[in-house]
């Protein structure tokens, strides 16, 4: 570990350059990961209808997104905990989180994927989800909770190689099991015509694929861990640590979802084309909040690694330098979605409502992808330092329950715009908390240091 401390250049390289060497494996390999649904949704849309469209996308995804948040927001208790660690070199510590944390992941994703499968009905009969579209619905999420568990251990085990600086093995996982998606898409939706079913059955056997591929690198092929089925037990004192970053974490990310969902419930009053379009639309903005979550999560390993190892010079530098990357990134990916905005929506449909629908989403969202930018960099910042539960109450208060009581206002009455200004609204709300809040701690840290 010695000799790992000696060479990590993330701790010592040059830090935008190591940033963006962290940032570029992430980013692609968070594309791939949203292409298993994306294609889905592309593939049916074009071959099954809008009404299928719906099924994928629709009430559907925003339940899917709610989990995946939830359980990435977790995992990010297990990136914090070893990234710091192995800035410090503590390798008992290290093996113990592995174990640890690979054990949570296959009880967790397991309860609940038993938990989804048994309420997936209850849950799009609570979201307005039109009678027409149920059936393909409920059986569309209950397979994607068969695969919860397979999720949950590729989420975790890729926050784990990347706690430690590999950012690339997650990538090469992502990219074999995304060509496995899209040849079963193609197989069973296009060739045998199995509709919803074979765009679950396709992303489920992908999944599976992506948590084997990762369990074996964490078994054979990680320098300082090594996975080993009979030391798999929870170490409650790590658990502890884990989750008091990872809880605050996942409820956070569980509020955008959850708020998320709540949109989408009034957005079902507007009808099947407003459904698509949303659905739509959800995926071709996945490529902004992929580059801003790519940026999050190099930003939380930089921090804490160097938090771990006592570079506190280096956490502010670089925290900066990857917010500017950020805000750059932002107006680029704004200003691309919108010019191409046709283009984008023909890829999942050629109804014309549809994508008229769609393009006023777009004109109204995506101009204010670049204030959500501070609020994701500065959150890491802090999740890397163990501040996560002052983030998690601005989340609650400006991003779910403004939206919340913006919906019941607007919900049955208000136009698309009405309702979905609330994104933008809301993402500035939260900046305005954050941004302050995270100064106030850095200066916290160097008065500390000066005493």
């Amino acid at each position: 570990m010695e000799t790992e401390k000696k060479t990590n250049q993330i701790t010592d390289g040059v830090i935008w350059k190591q940033l963006l060497i962290f940032f570029f494996p992430i980013m692609v390999g968070t594309f791939f990961q949203q292409m298993y649904n994306t294609v889905d949704s592309v593939i049916v849309g074009q071959v099954a209808g809008k009404e299928a469209l719906s099924c994928v996308g629709g009430s559907s995804g925003q339940i899917i997104n709610f989990v995946v948040g939830f359980f990435t927001g977790l995992s990010a208790g297990a990136t914090v905990v070893i990234s710091q660690h192995f800035g410090a070199g503590n390798e008992t510590v290290l093996n113990k989180g592995l174990h640890t944390a690979f054990a949570f992941s296959l009880w967790g994703g397991a309860l609940a994927g038993v938990a989804g499968i048994l309420g997936a009905p209850a849950l799009l009969y609570g979201m307005n989800t039109p009678e027409e579209l149920m059936k393909d619905s409920v059986l569309y999420v209950r397979v994607y909770f068969l695969g919860l568990v397979f999720i949950f251990i590729y989420n975790m085990g890729a926050a784990i190689l990347r706690a430690i600086g590999d950012s690339r093995r997650p990538l090469y996982y992502l990219i074999v099991c995304s060509v496995i998606n899209i040849l079963l898409d193609l197989l069973l939706v296009y060739g045998l015509g199995m509709g919803v079913a074979g765009a679950a059955v396709a992303t489920l056997v992908s999944q599976a694929v992506s948590a084997v591929l990762i369990t074996l690198a964490l078994m054979n092929h990680t320098q300082g861990l090594k996975l080993e089925w009979k030391k798999m037990r929870i170490h409650r004192e790590i658990l502890s640590g884990m989750l008091t970053i990872g809880l605050p974490t996942g409820i956070q990310a569980s509020m955008y979802s959850i708020s998320n969902i709540i949109v989408q419930s009034s957005l079902n009053n507007l009808g099947v084309d407003t459904m698509a379009a949303w659905s739509a639309f959800g995926k071709i903005e996945n490529i902004y909040w992929m580059m801003c979550g790519a940026f999050g999560i190099a930003v939380t390993t930089f921090v804490g690694q160097n938090y771990g190892a006592g570079k506190f010079h280096r956490i502010q530098k670089g925290t900066q330098t990857c917010l500017g990357m950020a805000l750059v990134a932002a107006v680029a990916i704004s200003a691309i979605i919108i010019v191409g905005g046709r283009i984008w929506f023909g890829l999942f449909t050629s109804d014309p409502d549809v994508i008229a629908i769609g393009l006023r989403m777009m004109y109204v969202i995506s101009p204010a992808y670049f204030v959500f930018s501070f609020v994701e960099i500065y959150s890491g910042a802090l999740r890397a330092q163990g501040h996560v539960l002052v983030t998690t109450i601005f989340t609650l208060t400006s991003v779910c329950l403004l939206r919340i009581a913006w919906v019941m206002f607007w919900g049955r009455e208000g136009t698309l715009e009405q309702i979905i200004v609330c994104y933008p609204v809301t993402w500035f709300l939260c900046a305005v908390a954050t941004i302050p809040y995270y100064l106030y701690k850095q200066k916290q840290i160097v008065k500390d240091r000066i005493k």
